[in-house]
């Protein structure tokens, strides 16, 4: 007896071991502006962009991206919490 599509699953595991592997580390860095939308907008795009190059080819795997969409609203809610900290530290200095 023959179990199908094993190589199918081994793959897509190599491939979400090798994107984890690309999204160690530090990514890049990214600043903004807390009191202005845009920047902050600008800021996660800019992000996300990162995660995208990457990720590269690895995004076509539905476990990737699965992965990278949770990363990607991780660090998105992270710079959010980030710039209201930030707003918050300037009310509090003024």
């Amino acid at each position: 007896m023959r179990i199908k599509g094993l190589d199918k699953l081994k793959r897509s595991l190599e491939d979400l071991a090798k994107a984890l592997s690309s999204l160690d580390g530090e990514l890049g860095k990214v600043s903004f502006d807390p009191n202005d939308p845009q920047s902050i907008e600008l800021a996660i795009q800019n992000m996300e962009s990162l995660v995208d190059e990457r990720v590269g080819s690895f995004g076509n795997n539905d476990a990737v991206q699965n992965l990278v969409d949770t990363f990607k609203e991780a660090n998105r809610r992270a710079i959010l919490d980030c710039a209201a900290e930030a707003r918050t530290k300037l009310e509090v200095e003024e």
